[in-house]
């Protein structure tokens, strides 16, 4: 970035970034909307599910325990990516102040641009953790069945992230630069 002069592409990918970490944090407020929907419905939802055949019964107080739960996920999520959306705001500012290509080999300029990585990065690590909160919702949601599906769900979903971040093609193709296998 620093050797060109137009950095029309990288304003576009930063914008990317920022419309997806957006795109998350709306999402978790929704989430926590119908979260603390469900626990203000907890007898019709109790009704609901004591008339399915799964064999789920759980108390009022249980049921609004496990809601609570689910609730503070989506908070956490929300949290970590309305921070990763400023943090990828302020990587943008830093990048519109990136000095012009004709300073870019001076320690000035590669002290801003590792600052912006820098920035950029912080941002990345929060929008992750927030899909991790997301994914872990998912497993959560094993528990309103019963505990063994809760444990199973979420070892589940720990094998499903770790398969992705240690072994999957995109990994290969982002470190290697090589075809994925198949």
């Amino acid at each position: 970035m620093l050797h060109r002069e137009i950095r029309i592409i990288d304003t576009q990918i930063m914008a990317s970034l920022q419309n997806g970490t957006a795109f998350f944090a709306s999402t978790s407020l929704i989430a926590i909307g119908g979260s603390l929907t469900l626990l203000r419905a907890a007898d019709d939802v109790l009704r609901v599910f004591s008339e399915l055949p799964l064999g789920i019964a759980a108390s009022r107080g249980l049921w609004e325990a496990k809601v609570i739960g689910l609730a503070v996920i989506f908070v956490y999520a929300f949290f970590k990516f309305a921070w990763s959306y400023r943090l990828f705001n302020y990587a943008a500012i830093l990048m519109g102040g990136t000095p012009p290509a004709d300073r870019a080999d001076t320690s000035e300029a590669r002290a801003h641009i590792r600052r912006t990585a820098s920035m950029a990065t912080a941002a990345g690590r929060h929008f992750n953790r927030g899909q991790r909160a997301f994914f872990f919702a998912l497993g959560y949601l094993g528990w309103f069945i019963s505990p063994w599906l809760f444990i199973a769900s979420t070892a589940a979903v720990m094998l499903v992230m770790s398969l992705r971040q240690f072994r999957s093609d995109a990994l290969t193709a982002a470190t290697t630069g090589r075809d994925p296998p198949g």
